[in-house]
């Protein structure tokens, strides 16, 4: 049964390798949304007196949700809980395991929390929350006598009202297009000690302290997204030079702002061009080559990115305008990282920064032979990595001339 799921998860990780996760409209992330979840549940006692082991239990649960913003949202499930669990010899006065009866609670329960999503633009995206909600159950086989006179002993054997306070952490995983699969783990504290149908819980209570009963519930199953809101721009990360440019856009500003044709006075024209047709216009101005290593301030990398950030163009740009106007000079490309990591993982990731940085100048002009690479990991760091701006300037390239 394991090796199963294992391949599931693996295929499901393949497949949705650059989708963005938890509120998806035709590849991109929305600023609002609502999904409707579904699926089964498995739960199983943590603090009671009964002996806590697998007796049959099983559930399934429905939920709907409001997605305020990429990250924050709030969450209203309902559950049926089946948990069959035995009672322990000294609760049944057995002098042996055998034929002890099994203690059973149907449990209705309807919770409202808090979710928070940790990695919104991720694939995978994990969350975590906490909540509280009513409880509906009714036990079956409880050891618990309750006597009002003598003569009107019964069991624990009614439905019962109670509270709990809930919290949970899981992930979403993309499936399809507005599914997500959903596994969850839930931690949930009843208010009392009689929910498991034995008063009092001598191994401790939960999150409420006391003697209160807990139990936890593993989720498997699928949400589906809809009512969404407007397009989110927070996972739009610049990638290399492909950038997204919104054509239909820059014709509408220039529709808005040309000039309407009008008179045009040649005379004028004529008198300055002889005014000015011996005048030559000035030669522009080429940047000298730096002698030395030439390290491109402002050319800096996330940690274990080789994706170029917006503001490193304007640095580069300028790197092409040296190169082009002096087009006998030839630069080796160093890359550089940080000190976190293996030497082998810093050298790979050092040389693909150096190839980012190649490839940008190759697309502005700059012919391909002119240009080498080279990785040098965390060998030679400029600044001190036990600080985190030490590291970030560590992350950087340098142009070597060779000619």
């Amino acid at each position: 049964m394991k090796k199963p799921l294992l391949l599931a998860s693996l295929l499901v990780v393949l497949l949705s390798n650059n989708i963005f996760s938890q509120s998806s409209k035709y590849g991109w992330l929305c600023q609002e949304s609502w999904d409707l979840g579904f699926g089964f549940a498995y739960p199983r006692y943590i603090a009671t007196d009964l002996r806590g082991g697998d007796f049959g239990s099983y559930g399934m649960f429905l939920s709907i949700k409001r997605n305020f913003s990429e990250h924050f949202g709030f969450r209203l499930q309902s559950n049926y809980l089946h948990i069959a669990d035995r009672q322990s010899v000294f609760l049944s006065n057995q002098n042996s395991d055998n034929n002890v009866p099994k203690v059973e609670n149907d449990i209705l329960l309807a919770s409202l929390g808090m979710v928070y999503y940790f990695s919104p633009c991720e694939p995978i995206s994990p969350y975590a929350g906490i909540g509280a909600g009513g409880v509906y159950y009714r036990l079956k086989n409880s050891p618990i006598v309750v006597t009002a006179t003598a003569s009107q002993s019964r069991p624990l054997d009614k439905a019962q009202t109670d509270y709990e306070l809930d919290a949970f952490m899981g992930a979403e995983w993309r499936v399809a297009e507005n599914w997500k699969l959903k596994t969850e783990f839930g931690y949930h504290n009843a208010a009392s000690g009689k929910f498991d149908g034995v008063y009092g819980t001598s191994t401790g209570g939960g999150i409420l302290g006391g003697h209160g009963d807990t139990y936890m519930t593993f989720d498997l199953g699928l949400v589906y997204y809809f009512g969404y809101g407007e397009k989110s721009h927070i996972c739009e990360i610049y990638e290399g030079i492909n950038s997204k440019v919104d054509y239909d856009k820059i014709e509408e500003i220039v529709k808005r702002y040309k000039v309407q044709p009008s008179e045009v006075d040649y005379n004028k024209i004529e008198e300055i061009v002889k005014k000015y047709r011996c005048a030559s216009p000035p030669a522009p101005t080429i940047p000298p080559v730096p002698k030395d290593n030439w390290v491109l301030v402002g050319v800096n990398f996330d940690f274990n990115k080789a994706t170029l950030k917006p503001e490193s163009i304007p640095i580069l740009n300028n790197a092409v305008e040296i190169l082009l106007g002096h087009p006998d000079v030839k630069v080796e490309i160093q890359g550089h990282t940080d000190n976190v990591g293996s030497d082998q993982h810093n050298q790979i990731l050092s040389l693909q920064r150096a190839l980012a940085v190649r490839n940008y100048l190759i697309a502005k002009g700059v012919a391909a032979n002119r240009l080498t690479t080279i990785g040098y990991g965390k060998t030679k760091p400029i600044m001190d990595n036990k600080t985190e701006y030490g590291r970030s300037m560590n992350r950087r390239i340098e142009l070597k001339v060779i000619k």
